[in-house]
């Protein structure tokens, strides 16, 4: 019913930039958080960035001044500008929304599919 569709991923250089994208579609009423995660092989899923209904963001340590999170309501969007990538940046991106299908219901989450980076010279 809800689907959200991840683009923007590929292979970029040390020092270079990407943005990733994550579009939900479906039967959709309100979007509170959307976050972004990544995992890299081996390793756990980590929270990267969020921001709440009303804008506000936060990053992880490593994220903080290099990357940037945004939303486009009107779309049902988030955005991750991510600069100055480096090779320890190479993971699958994950999007994550708490999302209400209608008025009266309760938040659910649902996951993208994932977007390959990998940062490599």
């Amino acid at each position: 019913q809800v689907q959200l569709v991840e683009s923007g991923g590929g292979l970029v250089q040390p020092g270079g930039s990407l943005r990733l994208s994550c579009a939900a579609s479906g039967s959709i009423f309100s979007i509170n958080n959307m976050l972004w995660y990544r995992q890299a092989p081996g390793k756990q899923r980590e929270l990267v960035a969020f921001i709440t209904s009303g804008g506000l963001t936060n990053y992880a340590d490593s994220a903080k001044g290099r990357f940037t999170i945004s939303r486009d309501n009107a779309k049902n969007t988030v955005y991750l500008q991510m600069n100055s990538l480096k090779f320890e940046d190479t993971a699958v991106y994950y999007c994550k929304m708490s999302i209400k299908t209608t008025g009266w219901g309760r938040q659910a989450d649902y996951w993208g599919q994932g977007a390959q980076v990998t940062v490599s010279s």
